[in-house]
């Protein structure tokens, strides 16, 4: 008997919808082996194939216990959102519809509403309207993007045309930023051939912000040529902002181009409550953000927004005489560095649509709640140090070894130790990290599925495996 087409897609429905459900109960962490993962799933290859039904079955049987509950409210190891079932819904018909994406002949609709999307979010974010923008895998992409038209712009003052010409011979271009910026711009910079050796570490104060005096003079004393400011909003373990207004100014009087890191901080211009974080930022020259981290859309999404579209398009489109054009409408692929893509604009229309600002806004601010109470309720109990209390969704705790006599090394074992318990309960995911030289647990909130049971629970489980670990 043969299958119908739609029998995989509701047998998929179904485990869905059971896996939903199961959220709550299920084990936070995966609880499978590497060897059991591969046992179940390195099946033989078929010589005739199998029902498509079973393959579905066999593959959610295969991956039980492999799966990170990353999309429930109690994971808080990095920094990865949830998905609002609006956007999962979305991201459904998304690969339902299968449209190629890179262009607007090849899915009219899907580049209408990436358009509407990137408007809606520049409104969110107080960026200007007339910035240019794409929508991307993620702020890796995006930091590719936004620095390569950082190079186009900065290079193109210098009467060097880097799309034509390449950068043998060229002028060379330095890059100042902190030392806590993410790994993704090291690798940005690598990508585009700046060479990490054009990257200038800025010191921060006891803030962990970068001051006026320090960028103004290190710009002031850099050789003469193109320059780059890489800027962060909400730093990777503290969720810390630079000063933008004062650095910006400076930046630019040094005609620098100002790159701007929100992957995740940059929503907080979204909320009343936190927009006074973002203040100046809207006259940076490039932003980069993900969509899947505290918009709740599914992965992977994320964003690159340019204030030149000149130098965007310059650095990122293309032509030839194959692809229709001459439409009024944007193609995506002259902004993205993608051709064939998948129509990922469509979870964000989705979203942004259903939130409106009070539900984006209510989003930011219940992370950032959320986030305060778990890091100040677990720093509550004995032998624990808090590190760092939230500036928004980010803080920093520590576990102390009790014995008399404990050295550093001591307490950073028993950091790990604690990590290790928490996770192997189940009750919650929590990730390590090293900070000022102490190892530390990294807290970061970034689900609409938290809720206030998910802390007080969370907060019981640090608690039992204090006296396990």
């Amino acid at each position: 008997m043969t299958t119908s087409p739609e029998a995989p897609l509701r047998a998929a429905l179904d485990h869905a919808l059971d896996y939903l459900r199961s959220l709550d109960s299920a084990p936070v962490g995966a609880t499978k082996s590497l060897a059991d993962l591969r046992a179940a799933l390195a099946k033989p290859l078929a010589e005739t194939g199998v029902d498509p039904v079973q393959v579905i079955d066999d593959l959610v049987a295969d991956t039980a216990g492999g799966l990170a509950g990353s999309v429930g409210g109690r994971f808080f190891g990095w920094v990865i959102g949830g998905s609002l079932p609006v956007a999962l819904a979305a991201d459904w018909l998304t690969a339902t519809w299968d449209q190629n994406a890179g262009a607007y002949a090849t899915s009219p609709a899907a580049a209408v509403a990436e358009d509407v999307a990137g408007t809606w979010l520049k409104e969110l974010l107080g960026l200007p309207a007339t910035a240019s923008f794409a929508v991307t895998t993620g702020s890796q992409t995006a930091h590719v993007i936004g620095l390569a038209a950082a190079r186009n712009f900065v290079l193109g003052a210098e009467g060097w045309d880097v799309e034509q010409r390449g950068l043998f011979g060229a002028p060379p271009i330095h890059l100042f930023t902190t030392g806590l910026r993410h790994i993704t711009v090291d690798r940005a910079i690598r990508y585009l051939g700046f060479g990490l050796d054009s990257l200038q570490p800025l010191p921060v104060d006891e803030t962990w912000r970068v001051t006026a005096a320090t960028l103004d003079d290190a710009l002031t004393t850099a050789p003469a040529g193109p320059k780059i400011v890489i800027l962060q909003a909400g730093e990777l373990s503290t969720g810390t902002f630079d000063s933008f207004s004062e650095l910006i100014d400076i930046a630019h009087q040094h005609h620098a181009w100002v790159h701007i890191d929100g992957a995740f901080g940059l929503w907080a211009a979204a909320s009343p409550r936190y927009r006074h974080l973002m203040t100046g930022a809207e006259r940076a020259d490039s932003w980069v953000t993900d969509g899947h981290k505290w918009l709740n859309v599914p992965y992977d999404c994320g964003f690159a927004l340019v204030a030149h579209p000149d130098a965007h398009r310059n650095a990122i489109g293309y032509s030839a005489s194959y692809l229709p054009s001459g439409t009024e409408m944007r193609d995506p692929k002259d902004w993205n560095i993608e051709m064939s893509r998948r129509a990922r604009g469509f979870a964000p229309y989705a979203a942004i649509r259903q939130l409106g600002r009070a539900g984006v806004a209510a989003l930011v601010d219940d992370c950032c709640r959320h986030a305060s109470d778990l890091v100040l309720g677990i720093g509550d109990l004995p032998t624990v140090e808090t590190l760092y209390a939230p500036t928004i969704n980010q803080g920093l705790v520590r576990f102390l070894d009790p014995k008399p006599g404990a050295t550093d090394a001591d307490h950073d074992c028993r950091t790990d130790a604690v990590i290790a318990a928490i996770v192997a309960s189940g009750e919650a995911l929590f990730g390590g990290t090293t900070w000022q030289g102490k190892r530390a647990m990294r807290v970061s909130v970034s689900n609409w599925r938290t809720t206030d049971e998910d802390i007080d629970r969370t907060i019981a489980a640090v608690q039992k495996a204090l006296g396990t670990a």
